[in-house]
């Protein structure tokens, strides 16, 4: 017999540094998840991955107090902050795009950075090819204010 789904959540979680402290604990304790099963089993899938990158996680979790997740790759403005050199600016201290994206320039990026982003991205994005997930990384960069030369 399958299991009974509960619900489903979204949390955004840093690449290896899932804890129980807030947000994450809250969020899992409050629908009967174990929170350190939970951390112990993110931590380990993600620790391949840039530590810090911030993580989209979909929650799945059932009526038996089990659960599953799909990690998926960090956001596209991610690479592009990243891959621009972007400065820490704001008032929590993050990368930012600009304040007028279409009218003012924040930094630059390459094709061929635009293209390691795109092939990054690629099982999270629908496109059928390179190409086209290259697309979606460009609108991403021209909405941010990075111009891609």
């Amino acid at each position: 017999m399958a299991k009974k789904l509960a619900g489903k959540m979204k949390l955004q979680i840093p690449a290896g540094a899932a804890n129980p402290s807030p947000p994450v604990g809250p969020a899992l304790g409050q629908r009967g998840i174990n929170i350190m099963e939970f951390c112990k089993a993110f931590n380990a899938k993600t620790q391949d991955m840039e530590q810090g990158a911030p993580c989209p996680t979909e929650i799945t979790y059932y009526q038996d107090k089990s659960f599953t997740m799909d990690i998926k790759t960090p956001p596209a403005s991610y690479y592009l902050k990243k891959a621009a050199g972007l400065k820490n600016v704001g008032k929590r201290n993050r990368p930012r795009g600009a304040e007028n994206p279409g009218r003012e320039t924040v930094a630059t990026v390459t094709v061929a950075q635009v293209r390691e982003i795109a092939e990054a991205k690629m099982k999270d994005l629908s496109a059928n090819d390179v190409e086209a997930a290259m697309q979606i990384i460009l609108g991403s960069a021209k909405s941010m204010g990075i111009e891609v030369k």
